[in-house]
Parts: C-alpha cells; sequence; structure tokens
C-alpha cells in the first residue's frame, strides 16, 4: 500500500512508479482530513484507521484484485484548504473515490467539484445540503440528533437538572447540532436558557459559562471537539461553579480524560463500543470492538481508537459496496454503496439505501466518566 502526503509525496509518486499500467493496478482512494488545526486529533486517527483497514484488506488481495493506495491531503481543518486538496486528488492523482475526514465545512465546499466529477464521497462527516451532492456523498456519522438525545436522557433520568446551556462552535456540525438540541430539548423536560458560541482557539469561554449560570443552567451540553472541551471544564472550575455539569460531544479519549480532571464525574460525555467495549452486550459486535481495539493499542499504544474505528468502517464499507457492486469508481460504485445494508462494522451496523445516505440508523451511544483514568459507562 502506497500512502501518499502533499505535493512532494505526489512527485515520489511518479519518479518511483514510471509505468501506467502500475498506476492502474491500484484502487485509488483519495482523503481530505485535518491533520492540522481544530479537527487533527480526530482526523489524524480516522486516517490512521483507514491505513490499518488498507492493509488488512491488501493482505487479502485489495480491492477487486487491486491494492489500495491512499493519497492524503491536510486542510488544515479550513474550508479553502480541502478544496486545493480535493482538486488536486482528482487532477493530480486520478483517484477513484473520496474517504474522507470531519471536516464537514471542507467536504462541503467541495463537494460540487467532485459530484461534477462523479466520484462517491464517504465521509466523517454530515452530508453536504444540496440534494445533488447528497446523490454522492455517504456519511459514517452517527445522526447529530443521537448525541444530543444521549445527553439529554441522562439528564432527564439521572439528574434533577432541567435548565440547561447550549455551547457550540461555528462549525455546520455543531451549528446543525445546537439548532436540534434546541428544539428537541422539550420533548425531554428540558429548557434551554442560554446558548453561546465560541471559536475553536478561544483562550477561555468563561464569559460563556458565566452567561450559562447566570441564566440558571445546571449543565452545559456541549458541540464541538478538540482543546476547547478541556478549556470549557476547566472554567466552569476555576468560576466556583460546583453543581455545574459539563456533557460533551463525541470526542478523543485524551480530550475525556484532560477535561475530567478538572471536573471529575461532573464531566460526561459520549462515547462509542471502542471506547468502553464492555458497553456492548456479548456477541459479534463486542467481538469485532475488542479485535479493532486490539489491532489499533499494538500499533498506536496509548492512543484512543474511536475515531480509528470509523475510518477502519469507512475503508471496510468501500470494500463491501465494490464486493456487491462489482465494480469500484463512478456511478456503479455509487449505486454499490446504496445497497451495503445490514454491515456490520466495528462502530455500529451500518444501513445505507437509495433514501438513506446516513449509514448509521440505531443510536450506538452511551454516557462516559473518566474514572481512575479510564473511561467507564456511567
Amino acid at each position: 500500500m502506497r500512502i501518499r502526503h502533499g505535493l512532494a509525496a505526489a512527485v515520489c509518486f511518479v519518479a518511483l512508479s514510471g509505468a501506467a499500467t502500475a498506476q492502474q493496478q491500484t484502487y485509488k482512494i483519495g482523503s481530505s482530513v485535518g491533520l492540522t488545526g481544530y479537527a487533527a486529533t480526530n482526523d489524524r486517527a480516522w486516517r490512521d484507521g483507514m491505513e490499518l483497514a488498507a492493509e488488512a484488506l491488501n493482505a487479502k488481495g485489495g480491492i477487486l484484485g487491486r491494492k489500495i493506495e491512499l493519497f492524503v491531503e491536510d486542510n488544515r481543518s479550513e474550508p479553502q484548504e480541502a478544496v486545493v486538496g480535493y482538486r488536486k486528488m482528482m487532477s493530480n492523482d486520478n483517484v477513484q473515490i473520496f474517504d474522507s475526514g470531519c471536516v464537514s465545512a471542507g467536504n462541503f465546499a467541495a463537494a460540487g467539484a467532485v459530484v461534477r466529477a462523479q466520484i462517491p464521497m464517504v465521509l466523517c462527516s454530515i452530508l453536504p445540503a444540496r440534494p445533488e451532492e447528497q446523490k454522492w456523498a455517504f456519511s459514517t456519522l452517527p445522526p447529530p440528533r443521537f448525541e444530543i438525545e444521549s445527553r439529554y436522557r441522562h439528564l432527564k433520568e439521572r439528574t434533577d437538572i432541567r435548565k440547561i446551556g447550549l455551547l457550540h462552535d461555528p462549525t455546520p456540525y455543531a451549528n446543525m447540532m445546537k439548532d436540534l438540541a434546541a428544539k428537541i430539548a422539550p420533548e425531554f423536560g428540558l429548557e434551554v436558557v442560554a446558548v453561546e458560541t465560541y471559536k475553536p482557539d478561544d483562550a477561555d469561554v468563561n464569559v460563556q459559562v458565566g452567561r450559562v449560570n447566570a441564566a440558571g443552567g445546571g449543565a452545559i451540553v456541549k458541540m464541538g471537539q478538540g482543546g476547547s472541551t478541556v478549556t470549557t471544564a476547566k472554567n466552569i472550575k476555576q468560576l466556583g461553579l460546583d453543581k455545574m455539569l459539563l456533557l460533551a460531544s463525541l470526542d478523543d479519549g485524551s480530550v475525556f480524560k484532560a477535561a475530567a480532571e478538572a471536573l471529575g464525574d461532573r464531566f460526561m460525555f459520549v462515547a462509542t463500543s471502542v471506547q468502553i467495549p464492555e458497553s456492548v452486550p456479548a456477541g459479534p459486535a463486542r467481538d469485532l470492538a475488542e479485535d479493532f481495539v486490539k489491532r489499533w493499542a499494538a500499533k498506536f499504544p496509548g492512543r484512543d481508537p474511536n475515531s480509528g474505528a470509523r475510518g477502519w468502517d469507512s475503508v471496510n464499507i468501500i470494500a463491501k459496496a465494490a464486493e456487491i457492486g462489482k465494480a469500484a469508481e463512478g456511478p456503479a460504485m455509487r449505486d454499490a454503496l446504496e445497497k451495503v445494508s445490514g454491515f456490520q462494522g466495528v462502530i455500529t451496523t451500518y444501513n445505507f439505501s437509495a433514501d438513506q445516505h446516513a449509514g448509521v440508523t440505531a443510536n450506538p451511544y452511551v454516557i462516559g466518566v473518566v474514572r481512575d483514568g479510564k473511561m467507564v459507562a456511567k
């Protein structure tokens, strides 16, 4: 398996591969990921999970007899950079499919050009808004509602808190979650008393946290990834709000552990099967989760497996679609992806169809806390 990063790698590829026939013997998967910027922790792991899956599949012959070759472009967690990377992978690298990371804005910005080229997109992010772009895009991300419902259900069933604040960053995904969270709160007997925003690189969110507290909010439901979660937890502690809870979005375990150092059990988060395998009932799904965790730990000791598992699943979904459609690119591959249903991955079961391009249809999340340095179910 060849893994190409950036222009230098493309030049190296031309120099080393030589003949066009060598290129035709590989199956080229392009990936736009935020290897730097706010999405770096998750997107680096997504890339690494893709690489693990590609290695495993290549050991069995690849996809339809063609070895997988990954082309990875760092979008720096910025939409403009994503567009540049997508264009390069289409024009210079001639990728057959995209399997891109969690920077929704970047995937959205490039979607028009990708669709015109009739290249399918498997995404870590939510789907683009335009129907013509959704037709070619397939998301492995559980619907935002699932993250919100898991936290709201916990507040309703396990606490006396009924007034909450929402804290979100300006990304498309976080904005979608914020709007949905405000809309469905009454279904769980909750009142949103404050809605606050922040920038991913803000040094503190004391003002926003203070406003939630002044409005009577007993908990902050946060939408957004990365170090801002740790910042929020520390600010809650610094302000002496010793009863306020913080419920965070799905993220890397290193973020969760750092935030828990500030708030202990008052910090909770949305977790997946690979982050807390014991939360999954015994059976095939748990076996897959535990097997992946072992693979991941052997190659990346000490790193959280969540985003890596999702990257692993994405490549295996592509392989399954190719097996179903007996084709690996263009309209035939797009049609085949719609037929991947009941596919048991590491994170959850995926169900795509002509009308369902967000493949996660059942809520896979549990609420977790950190105790003695380990993530466990609440």
